[in-house]
């Protein structure tokens, strides 16, 4: 059986345990007809004209856990950032593990899209909130909003800063075998309020792991919110990350995305501006090889005056990674004073390495500054000489001219914890000794 024909029938059965009179279901049922007429997206569609789904589909994934399956904390251990504290929403197999979580309802909440759904205390902000920005008419966002199940909830009331970060983790243990996710996540961040997420999907064993994970994030007035991708997973696991962002007047929304490992990531953040006075940042990095492959897009539409928006994203290939850039700047014709910056940089360490970047600007404004470049080349051979007659070996010395080239993106970093971190997973990814004075 294909794979959307398992899903059209794991629907029904999943009608047989669920709600059918919630006001959400009708959703659900309005999205899935939408997957059905279009199905899986292909290479005939120009957003992902880059990047084939077709080996991705092809495993026999099992859409609901066979099984319960449990961790130990010492065997994830590694994965948390247990240099601070934080909130935690750990989902195994897609299921929440309380013994690995530390969710909160004092002072705001951080707790789990299944109680969200159900329970009547969060109805209100529901009914405002949930699948508002969504795409659906992209055909994976209305699939994962058909099965919205899981995930997490979390909401900052106003005037409140979140004491610590929140991490979101997705384990996959393999127990399932050939396993299917989709976990569904609604953030909001109201008025004055602030909260730093982590946000992390990791399969644990060697199995077929497809994630098609939807996050809608909603910041209010003056809102100030920094969302954390850590993407580090195995050689057989892919993902599709959509992440939606809604800003208000004076908000200020970052989004950092580290992308170092996996089959196949497709990174889709939009970012929708409602409000004047709004700030947006998006900053990636790529470090990948292998056979392995990469696609950012991204969207930013200005649609009220006085924004800014700045992406900065830098990639480096070995092998015969693929890389893929499609970075989409719209800009109403009412969005005057608008300020948008747009730069993709890029480094192939090996010939049969790839990257496909495409920055686009969309203008119907006339008093605006907007700006979009890409770079696409090799090391620095004179750089490479210079460090090579000071003794250093020349892997190492290609190591710490990468190294120099992503660490920057590391600066607006604002968890000191997570940027020492993220600092050593690139320089282990490039091979770099950090004890050289660099």
């Amino acid at each position: 059986m294909e794979l959307k024909e398992k899903l059209l029938s794991s629907f029904l059965a999943m009608e047989q345990e669920i709600d059918l009179s919630a006001p959400v279901h009708a959703m659900r049922q309005e999205n899935l007809k939408t997957f059905e007429e279009k199905g899986f997206p292909t290479k005939k569609l120009e957003a992902w004209k880059y990047t084939s789904l077709a080996s991705i589909l092809q495993p026999s994934y099992s859409i609901f856990p066979k099984q319960e399956a449990s961790l130990e904390l010492k065997e994830v251990k590694k994965y948390f950032l247990y240099e601070i504290d934080s909130y935690k929403v750990v989902f195994i197999d897609g299921v929440y593990s309380p013994f690995l979580s530390d969710t909160t309802h004092d002072g705001l909440d951080v707790c789990l899209m299944s109680a969200a759904l159900t329970k009547p205390k969060y109805k209100a902000l529901i009914d405002r909130y949930f699948n508002q920005i969504a795409d659906t008419q992209d055909s994976l966002s209305a699939l994962n909003t058909a099965f919205a199940r899981e995930g997490a909830y979390i909401y900052v009331p106003p005037s409140v800063v979140a004491e610590k970060p929140i991490e979101i983790i997705h384990f996959s243990t393999g127990k399932q075998g050939d396993f299917m996710l989709q976990p569904r996540s609604l953030v909001v961040i109201d008025e004055n309020a602030q909260v730093q997420i982590i946000e992390r999907h990791q399969s644990l064993a060697e199995h077929s792991v497809f994630t098609n994970a939807v996050t809608e994030v909603f910041a209010e007035k003056n809102a100030q919110v920094d969302v954390y991708k850590i993407q580090n997973d195995r050689h057989d696991a892919s993902l599709v990350d959509n992440t939606f962002i809604a800003q208000q007047r004076d908000s200020n929304a970052r989004v950092h995305t580290f992308s170092f490992g996996g089959k196949m990531t497709r990174n889709n953040l939009n970012f929708y501006h409602q409000g004047e006075h709004i700030q947006s940042t998006m900053k990636g990095i790529t470090i990948i090889g292998n056979t392995q492959h990469v696609d950012h897009y991204t969207l930013v539409h200005h649609a009220q005056p006085n924004c800014e928006s700045h992406q900065d994203y830098k990639g480096i290939y070995a092998d015969r990674a693929v890389g893929v850039f499609n970075g989409k700047i719209m800009v109403d014709k009412i969005a005057q004073k608008t300020n948008a910056f747009q730069q993709n940089n890029n480094v192939l360490l090996d010939d049969k390495a790839t990257i496909n970047t495409k920055p686009q600007l969309e203008i119907f404004a006339d008093d605006v500054k907007c700006s979009h470049g890409c770079t696409i080349g090799q090391l620095d051979e004179d750089a490479l000489f210079y460090l090579r007659t000071r003794g250093i070996p020349k892997k190492e010395a290609k190591g710490l001219l990468t190294y120099a080239f992503a660490n920057n993106v590391l600066e607006s970093v604002a968890i000191p914890a997570l940027k020492t971190r993220v600092n050593k997973l690139i320089a282990e990814k490039l091979g770099v000794n950090l004890t050289h004075d660099l």
